[in-house]
Order: C-alpha cells, then structure tokens, then sequence
C-alpha cells in the first residue's frame, strides 16, 4: 500500500520559508483549521500567545498530488550539507540549450525570491540532461533539473 509522505525542513522561520516554497512549487499556505477564518483567530482560541505563533507552518500542493511541506523552528542552524534534497523540475521535456536556458529563467527567478544559486552544471547525455544547484534562503539545498 503506498502512503502518503510529508515533507518536514527544520528551520528558523518557518511562516517565511514556506511562503518561499509556495511561490516556488505553487503550493498555498494551509488554510486554518475548519471554524476560523484567519490563523491568528485559531491560534487566539487555542491560548497560543504571540511569540510562538511562528514556530511552525505549512504548505499544501492546490492540486493534492504534492506532499505536504511541513515548516518547524528548531533553535541550531543548518551546520551541514543536505543528505536529502528536492528536485524541483523546472524544465520537463526540454533538453540541451532550451532546457539550460529555462533552467537559468527558474534560478534568476528563485534567487529574486531570496534562493543562492550555487552551480550549474553542463548536460551529459545520457545520464545528465543538465541542472542548477541553489539553495533555499535557509541554506537548504536543492536543484532545478
């Protein structure tokens, strides 16, 4: 049986690294919970005071075929390289100098966003159609392929 998977990042600030990878995969921030018309009117309601009310926040894909991005503050910072990354596939069905170049509109967007491009590196057909390396304003990394 296959099951559903959540993504979960370890973060400083959860609300605006998930505004970061809405805008990057089209997600939307969840909506609150059934009875509430804004967050903060639940977290009110739930006695949650003002300065925790960023310590987590999440994001769903519109369309329900994503998993779901979970955004949790923990107080140490990123101290490593990723051992696991997303692949965002900003260029699907494009190869060689179309692929590269609509990679690169991706990266400028994202790095106007608060992304670092990192590298890029050359198609090597067969196993390689080319990718960009960047990582999110946290320093998480992932690659547009």
């Amino acid at each position: 049986m296959a099951r559903d998977v959540q993504v979960t990042f370890d973060c400083a600030d959860p609300n605006a690294l998930a505004g970061f990878w809405c805008e990057v995969l089209g997600y939307a921030y969840d909506a609150p919970p059934p009875g509430f018309d804004t967050w903060d009117a639940a977290l009110d309601s739930f006695g949650v005071p003002p300065e925790r009310r960023n310590d987590a926040s999440a994001a769903s894909d519109p369309d329900g075929a994503g998993p779901r991005l979970f955004f949790q503050k923990v107080p140490e910072g990123k101290s490593a390289k990723n051992r696991l990354h997303l692949d965002v596939r900003a260029a699907p069905g494009l190869q060689g100098d179309a692929r590269m170049a609509a990679l690169e509109q991706e990266c400028e967007r994202l790095v106007g966003l608060g992304a670092h491009r990192i590298s890029r590196h050359e198609p090597q057909p067969p196993l390689s159609h080319g990718f960009i390396v960047m990582t999110d304003p946290e320093g998480n990394e992932f690659c547009l392929d």
